[in-house]
Protein backbone atom coordinates (compact mmCIF):
# COMPACT_ATOMS: atom_id res chain seq x y z
CA UNK A 1 0.00 0.00 0.00
CA UNK A 2 1.46 3.33 -1.02
CA UNK A 3 0.85 6.04 1.60
CA UNK A 4 1.55 9.53 0.31
CA UNK A 5 2.69 12.26 2.66
CA UNK A 6 2.12 15.89 1.69
CA UNK A 7 3.34 18.93 3.60
CA UNK A 8 0.63 21.55 3.97
CA UNK A 9 2.66 24.73 4.64
CA UNK A 10 1.42 26.59 7.70
CA UNK A 11 -1.21 23.93 8.30
CA UNK A 12 0.27 20.47 8.95
CA UNK A 13 0.79 17.18 7.12
CA UNK A 14 -1.61 15.07 5.07
CA UNK A 15 -1.08 11.31 4.85
CA UNK A 16 -3.39 9.39 2.55
CA UNK A 17 -3.70 6.45 0.18
CA UNK A 18 -5.84 5.44 -2.77
CA UNK A 19 -8.35 2.66 -2.11
CA UNK A 20 -9.10 -0.10 -4.59
CA UNK A 21 -12.42 1.65 -5.30
CA UNK A 22 -10.59 4.83 -6.38
CA UNK A 23 -11.14 7.01 -3.32
CA UNK A 24 -8.48 8.66 -1.22
CA UNK A 25 -8.68 8.21 2.53
CA UNK A 26 -6.31 9.94 4.87
CA UNK A 27 -5.51 11.94 7.91
CA UNK A 28 -4.45 15.56 8.29
CA UNK A 29 -2.28 16.14 11.33
CA UNK A 30 -2.63 19.85 12.08
CA UNK A 31 0.24 21.79 13.62
CA UNK A 32 -1.96 22.65 16.59
CA UNK A 33 -2.30 18.94 17.43
CA UNK A 34 -5.77 18.44 15.93
CA UNK A 35 -6.46 15.43 13.70
CA UNK A 36 -8.87 15.25 10.79
CA UNK A 37 -10.06 12.20 8.84
CA UNK A 38 -10.54 13.03 5.15
CA UNK A 39 -12.32 11.15 2.37
CA UNK A 40 -12.20 12.10 -1.30
CA UNK A 41 -15.12 12.48 -3.67
CA UNK A 42 -16.00 9.46 -5.86
CA UNK A 43 -15.49 11.31 -9.12
CA UNK A 44 -12.34 13.27 -8.13
CA UNK A 45 -9.76 11.78 -5.76
CA UNK A 46 -8.24 15.25 -5.24
CA UNK A 47 -11.51 16.77 -3.96
CA UNK A 48 -12.40 16.27 -0.32
CA UNK A 49 -15.96 15.00 0.10
CA UNK A 50 -15.86 14.56 3.87
CA UNK A 51 -13.70 15.99 6.58
CA UNK A 52 -14.24 14.68 10.09
CA UNK A 53 -12.42 16.33 13.01
CA UNK A 54 -11.30 13.79 15.62
CA UNK A 55 -10.29 14.29 19.22
CA UNK A 56 -7.21 12.42 20.41
CA UNK A 57 -9.40 9.77 22.04
CA UNK A 58 -11.48 9.37 18.87
CA UNK A 59 -8.38 9.01 16.69
CA UNK A 60 -7.03 6.38 19.10
CA UNK A 61 -10.33 4.49 19.12
CA UNK A 62 -10.44 4.49 15.30
CA UNK A 63 -6.84 3.27 15.16
CA UNK A 64 -7.69 0.50 17.61
CA UNK A 65 -10.72 -0.57 15.59
CA UNK A 66 -8.83 -0.72 12.32
CA UNK A 67 -5.67 -2.27 13.75
CA UNK A 68 -7.41 -4.92 15.78
CA UNK A 69 -9.46 -6.04 12.78
CA UNK A 70 -6.23 -6.83 10.92
CA UNK A 71 -4.88 -8.84 13.86
CA UNK A 72 -8.15 -10.75 14.22
CA UNK A 73 -8.19 -11.56 10.48
CA UNK A 74 -4.60 -12.80 10.63
CA UNK A 75 -5.25 -14.97 13.70
CA UNK A 76 -8.46 -16.34 12.19
CA UNK A 77 -6.54 -17.33 9.07
CA UNK A 78 -3.81 -18.99 11.15
CA UNK A 79 -6.34 -20.94 13.26
CA UNK A 80 -8.76 -21.98 10.51
CA UNK A 81 -7.09 -25.39 10.34
CA UNK A 82 -7.67 -25.96 14.08
CA UNK A 83 -11.26 -27.11 14.68
CA UNK A 84 -13.06 -25.37 17.54
CA UNK A 85 -10.62 -22.45 17.87
CA UNK A 86 -12.10 -18.99 17.34
CA UNK A 87 -10.63 -15.48 17.47
CA UNK A 88 -12.65 -12.56 18.82
CA UNK A 89 -12.08 -9.04 20.04
CA UNK A 90 -13.53 -7.43 23.15
CA UNK A 91 -13.75 -3.76 24.05
CA UNK A 92 -13.18 -2.62 27.61
CA UNK A 93 -16.19 -0.43 28.27
CA UNK A 94 -16.06 2.54 30.66
CA UNK A 95 -18.25 0.65 33.16
CA UNK A 96 -16.28 -2.62 32.99
CA UNK A 97 -15.37 -3.88 36.48
CA UNK A 98 -11.83 -4.46 35.15
CA UNK A 99 -11.25 -0.96 33.79
CA UNK A 100 -8.03 0.43 35.31
CA UNK A 101 -7.31 -2.99 36.84
CA UNK A 102 -4.58 -5.50 36.02
CA UNK A 103 -5.74 -8.03 33.45
CA UNK A 104 -4.89 -10.88 35.84
CA UNK A 105 -7.66 -9.75 38.18
CA UNK A 106 -10.22 -11.01 35.64
CA UNK A 107 -8.52 -14.45 35.62
CA UNK A 108 -9.83 -15.05 32.10
CA UNK A 109 -7.41 -17.84 31.21
CA UNK A 110 -8.04 -19.66 34.49
CA UNK A 111 -11.83 -19.26 34.29
CA UNK A 112 -12.38 -19.84 30.56
CA UNK A 113 -9.15 -21.27 29.01
CA UNK A 114 -9.20 -18.26 26.64
CA UNK A 115 -5.89 -16.56 25.82
CA UNK A 116 -5.65 -12.79 25.44
CA UNK A 117 -3.04 -12.53 22.69
CA UNK A 118 -2.91 -8.74 22.26
CA UNK A 119 -4.27 -5.44 23.50
CA UNK A 120 -4.92 -2.63 21.01
CA UNK A 121 -4.52 0.75 22.69
CA UNK A 122 -4.35 4.15 21.05
CA UNK A 123 -3.33 2.66 17.72
CA UNK A 124 -0.57 0.55 19.28
CA UNK A 125 -0.44 -3.22 19.63
CA UNK A 126 0.62 -4.67 22.97
CA UNK A 127 1.40 -8.30 22.06
CA UNK A 128 1.19 -11.15 24.58
CA UNK A 129 0.11 -9.01 27.54
CA UNK A 130 0.88 -10.42 30.97
CA UNK A 131 -1.44 -10.51 33.98
CA UNK A 132 0.00 -7.21 35.24
CA UNK A 133 -1.12 -5.27 32.10
CA UNK A 134 -3.57 -2.58 33.21
CA UNK A 135 -6.81 -2.50 31.20
CA UNK A 136 -8.12 0.90 30.14
CA UNK A 137 -11.47 2.01 28.77
CA UNK A 138 -11.50 1.68 24.96
CA UNK A 139 -8.81 -1.04 24.96
CA UNK A 140 -9.57 -3.81 22.49
CA UNK A 141 -8.56 -7.25 23.67
CA UNK A 142 -7.79 -9.84 21.00
CA UNK A 143 -8.63 -13.32 22.33
CA UNK A 144 -8.32 -16.90 21.10
CA UNK A 145 -10.30 -19.85 22.46
CA UNK A 146 -13.40 -21.96 22.07
CA UNK A 147 -16.75 -20.35 21.29
CA UNK A 148 -17.98 -21.21 24.79
CA UNK A 149 -14.87 -19.77 26.40
CA UNK A 150 -15.14 -16.56 24.39
CA UNK A 151 -18.82 -16.20 25.34
CA UNK A 152 -17.86 -16.62 29.01
CA UNK A 153 -15.06 -14.05 28.56
CA UNK A 154 -17.57 -11.50 27.26
CA UNK A 155 -19.73 -12.05 30.35
CA UNK A 156 -16.75 -11.74 32.68
CA UNK A 157 -15.54 -8.48 31.10
CA UNK A 158 -19.06 -7.04 31.32
CA UNK A 159 -20.17 -8.26 34.73
CA UNK A 160 -17.15 -9.46 36.66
Amino acid sequence: MNVEETELPGFGVRKDFMTKSGRRIGVVAHRDGETELIISAWDDPDTCQASIPLTGDEASALGNLLGSQRIVMQLTEEHKEVPGIVTRQFSILPDSPYRDQPMGKAAIRTRTSVSIVAIMREGEVLPSPGPDAILHAADLLVAVGTQEGLDATATILRNG
